[in-house]
């Protein structure tokens, strides 16, 4: 369970998260869009998809319309002042970051509320999130404590320990970590195909507990 929430109980409106790892093929997008559809379901929700590849863009264009809505940022140095002047008008924005883009990364963290950190349990994939944590702590140090930013194990393969071992491993950066993994599951890239998310194929499945089990614990560090 995530062990602190000092700053995030000044923002009770307009929550910015940014999901961000310099690391491709954590499931940033694929984590994005689902969090963004489940607090769509009681809140107004935008998704801002900064990765060039454009995923989540192509994703609403599937969905045709029927979700959240989904916005393209493209320009590092534009994306705080764009984000800060959408937010007004929904609930929620989800980032979602773009891998290799250093300077996207920076402007992300500079703007989030709160960064989670998506990271497949495998030390090579936690090491790789190294300037990311740097950029997060020079951030708040400049910044009271701002934003607050939390690992996320994503890709977990059922059956395996290396979950737990990673938990190990995240103490030394010296970040909170959520309780609970997200596990690699066919069902989030067969829902992301048809522009629909596993909420929507399997609303009682393992993937959406996952899903909301995550959410809880955002609403409620928020809410506190």
């Amino acid at each position: 369970m995530i062990s602190y929430w000092y700053f995030w109980r000044r923002f009770t409106q307009n929550p910015i998260l940014a999901i961000l790892n310099p690391k491709g093929g954590s499931g940033k997008t694929t984590l994005a869009l689902h969090l963004a559809h489940a607090l769509s379901l009681d809140s107004t929700v935008l998704l801002v998809d900064t990765d060039p590849q454009g995923s989540a863009r192509d994703w609403a264009s599937q969905a045709g319309g029927n979700a959240f809505p989904v916005v393209g940022i493209d320009r590092a140095a534009a994306l705080k002042s764009t984000v800060n002047q959408l937010s007004n008008g929904y609930d929620w924005i989800v980032i979602d970051g773009a891998a290799k883009l250093e300077e996207m990364g920076a402007h992300a963290v500079s703007t989030a509320h709160l960064v989670i950190i998506p990271v497949q349990p495998s030390p090579l994939d936690l090491w790789a999130c190294e300037s990311l944590v740097s950029q997060v702590k020079q951030r708040q140090a400049i910044a009271d404590g701002a934003p607050t930013t939390a690992f996320q194990i994503t890709r977990a393969k059922k059956g395996t320990n290396l979950a737990r071992e990673i938990r190990e491993v995240v103490k030394e950066y010296g970040l909170p970590l959520f309780d609970g993994s997200i596990h690699d599951r066919t069902i989030f890239a067969k829902s992301l195909a048809e522009g629909k998310t596993a909420l929507n194929l399997e609303p009682d499945g393992e993937a959406c507990w996952e899903i909301h089990h995550l959410i809880k614990q955002i609403k409620g560090a928020f809410d506190a």
